[in-house]
């Protein structure tokens, strides 16, 4: 009797240990791959298998957008909650010799509050927030693991001849000398799936940055010569700041081949391992699709219906897709509408973990909408702002998009432009003249949604006699 009392206790005490862990999160973040470059998001001529399967399994979101036009600016939207008017970075900026402008040595990432909930924390593949040693690290920001491209700048080379590990380099020889041997991604990926078996048995993020299919437009010869000839007539891209490639078409795609390959390692690592349904996924693209390179956006149709490209603020600069996974938590098969962005991470995390977040953010948590419960809070608005190209602001409230352009060249004349998302997604006519009360209205609160940066170039002009 004694035997049976002990074992059922026993039992019970480890259901409720299983039922009390915290479940594990990856974020698989692409680099420059636009809404439409998904099968499941339109594309037909080329497959993603693993990224559909993703899809089909769990939600697929419509309406989500990345923190910024550009690579560092969306990273730090996606870490610290704060939208383009209040995040601490805003733009691309390179220091010498390697690394990016750093965020403030306090700043308060994903990754700490992960670490706060009792959670091993890595990233691998591009950071670009802050060179080692700078105070903004990955170890400074809150990860016990970091392999990969500390600078943007280096990220667009795939046969470096070092890699990161926290803030020591490491060679890859097999590209010292002219030599170009050594495939980054492999190595980085390697890493993610190492640190997922390091870490199954306790709650884990894997903050997993793939560098693909961001320029050079490059990749192994075993993926070439799947793809070669299939798109044509092809792209012949003549070397300038990128590297000279005269298959643009059969690249980009086996870039995203690559990628897609990826996902689907790490999602076979999660069932071998036996932790799928403790694993929450999340896939997204930093930005929209990208023409550096010799990648040909207009001839795979890469952004679908949206307009404008990386750097632009009109949806294709900024509407990215996202596929969140979780078995038994998130439905399977779902096509979900919500308005989100990248600053809703973080206070997701927080609901996800139980753990409160120390600040108020920008940010609204999207987990409701993933488990399928009411109570979604929704935004007043989200906003966007780019002091590069001459500078340009957007605004979406609602069905409504507001969006200017050439601040910094006029900002006396810089008039928002005004569209209807739900009748005309690829903002092709603009309303300001119709609806002048609306375009008012977005015109007043791009001005409320904005602090001044730190940073000079990252702020824009007044007009002449204005505030």
């Amino acid at each position: 009797m004694m035997k049976r009392i002990f074992t059922g206790a026993l039992a019970l005490m480890l259901a409720g240990a299983v039922q009390a862990r915290k479940p594990n999160v990856i974020f698989i973040l692409a680099d420059d791959l636009g809404y439409g470059d998904l099968g499941c998001y339109g594309q037909t001529l080329f497959e993603t298998p693993n990224i559909d399967a993703l899809a089909k399994k769990g939600m697929r979101f419509t309406n989500h957008y990345s923190g910024s036009t550009v690579c560092a600016p969306s990273r730090c939207a996606l870490l610290t909650g704060f939208h383009m008017g209040n995040a601490a970075v805003r733009g691309n900026a390179e220091l010498k010799p390697e690394g990016q402008q750093p965020m403030p040595g306090d700043t308060y990432t994903a990754a700490h509050h992960f670490k706060k909930a009792g959670y091993k924390t890595g990233i691998f593949g591009k950071w670009g927030l802050g060179a080692a040693g700078s105070g903004s690290d990955t170890v400074q920001m809150g990860f016990d693991t970091f392999y990969g491209y500390n600078c943007q700048r280096i990220a667009h080379c795939y046969y470096p001849a070092w890699m990161w590990r926290n803030n020591e380099r490491e060679f890859l020889w097999g590209n010292v000398s002219s030599f170009s041997k050594d495939y980054a991604p492999d190595f980085i990926h390697k890493e993610a799936l190492q640190f997922i078996r390091d870490n199954k048995d306790e709650p884990f993020y894997c903050y997993y940055a793939l560098v693909q299919p961001h320029a050079d437009m490059i990749a192994p010869e075993e993926y070439m010569k799947k793809h070669r000839g299939k798109y044509l007539p092809e792209l012949n891209y003549e070397e300038d700041y990128y590297i000279g490639q005269p298959e643009g078409h059969a690249a980009f795609v086996a870039m995203v081949n690559i990628l897609d390959d990826y996902v689907g390692d790490v999602m076979a690592e999660l069932e071998k391992l036996g932790i799928a349904d403790d694993t929450l996924v999340i896939f997204t693209s930093d930005n929209g699709a990208h023409e550096e390179g010799g990648a040909d956006p207009e001839y795979f149709d890469s952004n679908g219906v949206w307009k404008g490209f990386k750097r632009d603020l009109y949806e294709g600069g900024i509407h990215v897709p996202m596929i969140a996974t979780w078995p038994g938590k998130i439905e399977e098969g779902v096509v979900n509408d919500h308005i989100s962005a990248f600053w809703d991470f973080l206070p997701t995390v927080a609901e996800l973990t139980g753990e409160a977040l120390p600040n108020e953010v920008d940010g609204k948590s999207y987990l409701p909408t993933l488990l399928g419960e009411e109570g979604q809070a929704e935004h007043d608005y989200l906003y966007w702002e780019f002091a590069m190209k001459g500078g340009r602001k957007a605004i979406r409230q609602g069905k409504w998009k507001g969006v200017m352009y050439n601040i910094n060249k006029n900002p006396a004349k810089a008039t928002l432009e005004l569209y209807d998302l739900e009748k005309d997604p690829g903002e092709t006519t603009d309303l300001s003249e119709e609806y002048p009360e609306v375009a008012a209205e977005l015109s007043a609160q791009i001005k409320e949604a904005r602090k001044p940066s730190h940073l000079s170039k990252w702020n824009f002009p007044a007009a002449k006699g204005k505030k």
